[in-house]
């Protein structure tokens, strides 16, 4: 397998066999590696990596990078899959290819405190390319890539692509702000006015405040705003 190539400002490690890239990134970031790095395991069955950041923002803010780079992978999962292959995003991390799971962007952070600038952000990337399972539609809300009609989509190419999207738009968030940002996922949102269950709360999806934080209404008509900081996962 050809090594990918990265834009400048990146650039990559790989990994194999049992090692996840998301730990090993969360790892490098807490030792103080360089910005920019991506952590990366590709397998017949699955596409793994993770983004290793530095945010110079509060962590409330920083956290805005969860979904960019979740529009990053679905412009780079767009511009290479057939065109009938429809990629929404769920707003926990979640991909969805023609409707149904399809891997999903995690994030784990070198800090917890909302107001404080983070010492280290890392975005994890999981994609199945195939299912392995044996009886495949027991699960029917599970696809993977190559179920989609992505068989012809290279995964080196896709995590490529996926990089160079995602700093497209990260460069995008750091020059205008997040009006794009906002304007571009609002199309790709899934779920979007639909009863959804976050966080123990269940209600009414209604949207996103400006730092992409889910608005839940509730049947009492009560809105509660859920932080993207509620996502992050504790690394040990």
């Amino acid at each position: 397998m050809t090594e990918p190539n990265f834009p400048p400002l990146m650039s990559g490690l790989a990994v194999s066999g049992a090692t996840h890239p998301f730990d090993t990134a969360c790892a490098m970031a807490a030792q103080g590696c360089d910005a920019g790095l991506i952590v990366h395991n590709i397998t017949a069955n699955h596409l793994m990596a993770a983004l290793v950041m530095a945010p110079e923002v509060p962590l409330a803010d920083a956290m805005t990078m969860l979904p960019t780079c979740s529009i990053g992978f679905q412009n780079a999962l767009g511009a290479l899959a057939p065109p009938e292959v429809a990629v929404h995003l769920e707003w926990s991390g979640g991909l969805r290819l023609n409707g149904a799971a399809c891997g999903r962007l995690r994030a784990a952070a070198g800090g917890t405190d909302p107001d404080l600038e983070p010492d280290w952000l890392v975005i994890g990337l999981e994609v199945p390319l195939m299912q392995i399972s044996e009886r495949p539609g027991d699960q029917p809300d599970q696809t993977a890539l190559y179920d989609e009609g992505c068989a012809e989509v290279d995964p080196v190419q896709l995590l490529e692509a996926w990089a160079r999207h995602t700093l497209v738009w990260i460069n995008t968030w750091e020059d205008s702000g997040a009006r794009a940002l906002h304007a571009e996922w609002r199309g790709l949102a899934w779920s979007v006015d639909k009863e959804v269950t976050q966080g123990g709360l269940t209600g009414t999806f209604m949207g996103v405040d400006e730092r992409f934080g889910m608005l839940l209404r509730a049947d009492d008509d009560t809105t509660h705003l859920i932080p993207l900081t509620t996502l992050l996962e504790t690394q040990a």
